[in-house]
């Protein structure tokens, strides 16, 4: 009886130890906007089954490649872009569920408040906006976000 558990126990171990070890990660799929700088090292977001994952997004006039003088316009152009990418995935502004917002002059948290609000409806995701040093180009902002399905 006892040997007949012992097999029964080790049939069971062994098929949940072969299902885990033979579990297949989620697929990757690299989502990139059409006239993104193939040079640059890395992609505008990534999706691991239903999570995606998404870069950091500064808000570039892409008929300029510069920053707006107009702050409004630069979070609506970066806004804007996490749309496009979103889109790209399937996904709308409602299924980011975390962002981050990077941000050289923490003055400008009100003013970006007053933009950013206009793009969710009445649930936001959870948000850090963060205190840095310069951005590139001159960014004002810059923000990352994790987006589910």
């Amino acid at each position: 009886m006892l040997l007949a558990i012992g097999i029964g126990i080790g049939i069971i171990a062994g098929a949940v130890a072969s299902s885990v070890e033979g579990g297949q990660a989620p697929q990757r799929r690299h989502i990139n906007l059409p006239g993104k700088n193939t040079e640059l090292p890395f992609s505008d977001a990534v999706l691991v089954g239903d999570t995606l994952y998404l870069a950091g997004k500064l808000g570039i006039d892409p008929q300029t490649n510069k920053v707006p003088d107009k702050i409004e316009k630069e979070i609506q152009l970066m806004l804007d872009g996490f749309k496009k990418t979103l889109a790209e995935a399937g996904m709308t502004m409602d299924n980011l569920v975390t962002v981050t917002i990077y941000c050289p002059d923490l003055t400008l948290y009100e003013k970006f408040n007053s933009v950013y609000r206009t793009y969710f409806g009445k649930n936001f995701p959870a948000r850090a906006f963060i205190g840095s040093g310069p951005l590139l180009r001159g960014a004002h902002f810059e923000m990352q976000a994790i987006a589910a399905r």
